[in-house]
Formats: C-alpha cells, sequence, structure tokens
C-alpha cells in the first residue's frame, strides 16, 4: 500500500508550516516528512542524518518531533519533479508522508491539502491562491479566507477541531 500523502503549504514564509507538520509527526507514529527549500543552481536530495539532524534546520525538528524518515530537497523549481519523486520514493515504506512547501504541494497532487494563513500581506507567495484553492484544511490567524469549494476553515488555536477533520479525512482515505 502506498503513503498517504498530506501538501503543507502557507501564504508566507514563517507562518507555522513546520511547526504544523511537527505537530501531525508527533501525533502519527510511523509518519516521513520532505522539506523542499528552493536552491538557484543545484539539486540534491538527501537522507543523511547527519545533514538533517543540524542545529537549527527544519529537518531536525521533524526527526524530533518523531518522523520516521526524513528527506530534504534542494532544487531549482524545474527540477522539483524529479527530485520529489525520488524523494517519495526514498519515503515508500512509511505509512504517510508530510510534504512542506507550496511548489511541492503544485507539483504532487496530495491526498491532503492544508494550507496556513498569516503573516503580513506584503510577504505572500505568489503561489496563494492555487494551494488554497487545493486546500481540504485551511487554518488561520485573523479570519476565515474566501475559498471557491468547500475547504474546513479553523482559527488556528482550534487545535483539537482541525485535528479530528485531519483524523476524519485520513479515515476516509484509508477506506
Amino acid at each position: 500500500m502506498k503513503p498517504v500523502i498530506i501538501g503543507v503549504g502557507g501564504s508566507c514564509s514563517g507562518v507555522g508550516k513546520t511547526s504544523f507538520i511537527c505537530e501531525i509527526l508527533q501525533r502519527l507514529k510511523g509518519w516521513g516528512a520532505i522539506k523542499y527549500t528552493k536552491t538557484p543552481f543545484y539539486s540534491s536530495v538527501t537522507d543523511d542524518v547527519m545533514i538533517l539532524s543540524r542545529e537549527g534546520k527544519d529537518t531536525r525538528r521533524f526527526l524530533d518531533s518523531g518522523a520516521a524518515k526524513v528527506v530534504w530537497i534542494q532544487s531549482p523549481y524545474p527540477e522539483l519533479p524529479e527530485s520529489l519523486s525520488l524523494a517519495i520514493g526514498m519515503l515508500s515504506q512509511v505509512k504517510g508522508i508530510l510534504v512542506e512547501g507550496n511548489s511541492a504541494v503544485e507539483d504532487i497532487n496530495p491526498d491532503i491539502v492544508i494550507f496556513i494563513s498569516g503573516g503580513s500581506p506584503k510577504n505572500r507567495k505568489e503561489s496563494v491562491q492555487r494551494i488554497l484553492e487545493k486546500a481540504d484544511i485551511v487554518l488561520y490567524e485573523k479570519e476565515a479566507l474566501q475559498t471557491t469549494h468547500a475547504a474546513r476553515q479553523f482559527h488556528i488555536s482550534q487545535k483539537d477541531a482541525y485535528m479530528k477533520c485531519l483524523k476524519e479525512l485520513l479515515d476516509r482515505i484509508r477506506e
């Protein structure tokens, strides 16, 4: 059985994508995570724990939160599809995969998409509307967002409610 894939995107850097993934990893044992970092010139896909566990890295936070395995993709956007395919293959033995990054979420077709809104409007990523329209769950800081479909929306403080919703979505996928 192939792993369930959850894509986590957000309105801007620093909005809480990594913290959210860490929270999920603490609750869902046996899951893996993919971190995507855009680079200008080269591609690298690694699961080397020595690199991933460096202090201050998001990948270290994933490992500390209980990820069964973590893969870090560093790649220019045009090379992302090939890098993602390789990373997902490296995580084929885990129960599920959390993928962080708007570009990564756009490139794959996750089973579930979670969008985290917040931060300053001037720092908004270009991909915000595209990810928002794919979202199954939207977490917001100040107010609910307008979407063209029926995404479930929760204030970021409503952890029990959005975790219950995520569990229901996962149960549906597994049926």
